[in-house]
């Protein structure tokens, strides 16, 4: 068990000089094997958390590359928060065990990430409390996902540790709940339909967005967090995660939609998505990554557009509604940019840990419309939807899965066995997160 000591270590910024390239080596099968844990899920005593490992004690039949039973443990700083929350999730979650590291204790995360295969972090805000556990996996060639929003200190993360992550194999994925999988997998779906049904790249893609469910004290403290600092003037640059980014590049079609507009091809009226700003950046880093600069075209056309929106339906009422939503959203991100209103929102929200009941969770949903076209003007449908409350429910299935794909099926992954670097879900999982997702019941169709 990993011990964190009782004052924190000093937070320091990594460098990516730090791990000599002629170390940076493939971890190899029989030496992953060895690891003590197949799957680590951090922060687990958090309010997604919890639902992560209730997730993962209904895993009892899965088993390991060795032909094992899972082999997973829940982390975070308290362990009687852990123990309690290994309890209530019952049976299942009995043989899971548990190891305590601080999230600015480097030296408890460094021996989280030599025993696991892959960590699962679902402990934000990312800023605050993922920058040493993101380099303790580089360094250590331990495999990552998260559920982060955060896009700037993604960007962060991308300057320190992809270069690292290249070199030794180590898939560091953000981005793997509600933010940003059915914004990025769809996309990429949409893309492969085209080049494969027409022969020809996807040279723009649209998504509109209809949902129900709440929002969990974390999400909104990451939000808080992101918003009252220098970071949030980041988020204008649309592609600010993209590879090459300070090359000159035209914002022409790719600036964020802020008023109301209606929609020829989904047949709504449709308004600015507030969570656009995050997955644009993300599946714009998707098409960045897995287009080639020569050779055979990968789906993504060079100068790949993507937008989305939040979708209120047809008729006069709904085009009221687009209106008051898109100017209602405006004001409330230049209020939020005030410093009294941010500290009046944090005691006015749910706090940490704290998140929608677990009916209204039930009654939740999400459903995400695409359509794709190509230079020629040929035209590709999909959708995706599921059950649930989309930043509990959904995400919850979603990071798990992704976290699963690398500990069980790390070979079938894109790229092969020797991609690393700071990915995307698209670039990094791929259609074998998309077959598991189906086979957890998440829909995903493409005409």
């Amino acid at each position: 068990m990993a011990k964190s000591t009782s004052t924190p270590a000093p937070k320091k910024k990594p460098a990516v000089k730090a791990l000599p390239r002629a170390k940076r080596q493939v971890p190899s099968p029989s030496q992953i094997q060895a690891r003590k844990y197949d799957v680590v899920l951090y922060g687990a005593s958090g309010f997604v958390g919890k639902q992560t490992v209730a997730h993962f004690a209904q895993l009892g039949h899965l088993k390991n590359a060795a032909g094992k039973p899972l082999r997973w443990a829940l982390a975070g700083r308290s362990a009687d928060k852990l123990a309690a929350v290994r309890a209530a999730c019952g049976a299942g979650a009995k043989h899971a065990d548990i190891v305590v590291a601080d999230a600015q204790d480097a030296a408890a995360l460094g021996q989280l990430a030599q025993d696991a295969h892959v960590v699962l972090s679902t402990a934000g805000p990312f800023a605050l409390y993922g920058s040493e556990l993101v380099a303790a996996c580089v360094k250590h060639g331990t495999h990552y996902v998260d559920i982060t929003g955060e896009t700037p200190w993604v960007h962060g993360m991308i300057a320190q540790h992809h270069a690292a992550a290249v070199a030794n194999g180590t898939r560091i994925i953000p981005f793997c709940g509600f933010d940003s999988v059915p914004s990025d997998l769809g996309t990429w779906l949409i893309t492969q339909a085209m080049q494969e049904k027409y022969g020809e790249p996807c040279e723009r893609v649209k998504a509109c967005f209809t949902l129900q469910g709440g929002v969990n004290g974390g999400t909104l403290a990451s939000a808080l967090n992101f918003m009252g600092s220098d970071q949030a003037k980041m988020l204008a640059d649309p592609f600010l995660l993209s590879p090459d980014r300070d090359r000159k590049r035209s914002s022409t079609g790719h600036q964020d939609p802020s008023g109301p507009s209606y929609d020829v091809d989904f047949k709504a009226w449709l308004g600015p998505f507030f969570m656009g700003p995050i997955n644009t950046r993300v599946v714009r880093r998707s098409a960045d990554l897995l287009t080639p600069a020569r050779g055979k075209p990968m789906g993504y056309a060079k100068n790949f557009h993507y937008q989305e929106y939040l979708r209120f339906g047809g008729g006069p009422l709904a085009a009221a509604a687009a209106t008051a939503f898109s100017a209602g959203m405006a004001a409330s991100q230049f209020a939020m940019t005030l410093a009294p209103v941010r500290a009046l929102a944090g005691k006015l929200a749910p706090g940490p840990g704290t998140g929608p009941s677990e009916g209204s969770m039930n009654r939740g949903s999400f459903r995400c419309e695409l359509v794709g076209t190509s230079a020629s003007g040929h035209a590709v449908r999909g959708r995706i939807a599921d059950r649930g409350d989309p930043g509990n429910r959904a995400t919850t299935k979603m990071v798990c899965e992704a976290a699963l794909c690398l500990a069980l099926q790390f070979d079938e992954l894109p790229g092969g066995r020797s991609r690393g670097g700071l990915l995307t879900p698209a670039s990094g999982l791929g259609a074998v997160l998309v077959a598991r997702l189906r086979a957890a019941g998440m829909t995903f169709e493409v005409d």
